[in-house]
């Protein structure tokens, strides 16, 4: 089992939720979040005063899924949370050791 962590762009989000839908992910978690990689954030102006913007806006997309369908899902997010522009975001891939579904005590894949 892999637990797939995606950073992307926010208005993204719908793309990306879609594309895993098609391919049968059955679940993520959604987490809107702040940070910089290497756009090193940006400058405003603000009522004539500029400052910087060092945390931009990003949405962070967890998907537990099954270690067969890697692939898929990493060519599905990659695909769509593409806009060929900095920013875009990065896919990390964890090993995921147990899964336990509360309400019925099944673990492991089938608790996906």
């Amino acid at each position: 089992m892999k637990m797939v962590v995606a950073i992307i762009k926010p208005f993204k989000l719908e793309e990306v939720r879609e594309a895993l839908s098609t391919i049968g992910v059955q679940g993520i978690t959604v987490t809107e979040v702040k940070g910089f990689g290497r756009q090193k954030g940006h400058t405003e102006l603000y009522r004539g005063a500029e400052y910087v913007v060092d945390f931009l806006p990003k949405v962070k997309v967890e998907a537990a899924i099954k270690s067969d369908m890697l692939d898929q899902v990493l060519e599905a997010i990659e695909k769509a949370a593409n806009t060929g522009k900095i920013g875009d975001g990065k896919i990390f891939v964890h090993d995921l050791e147990q899964v336990i579904r509360i309400r019925t005590g099944e673990a492991g894949a089938e608790a996906l």
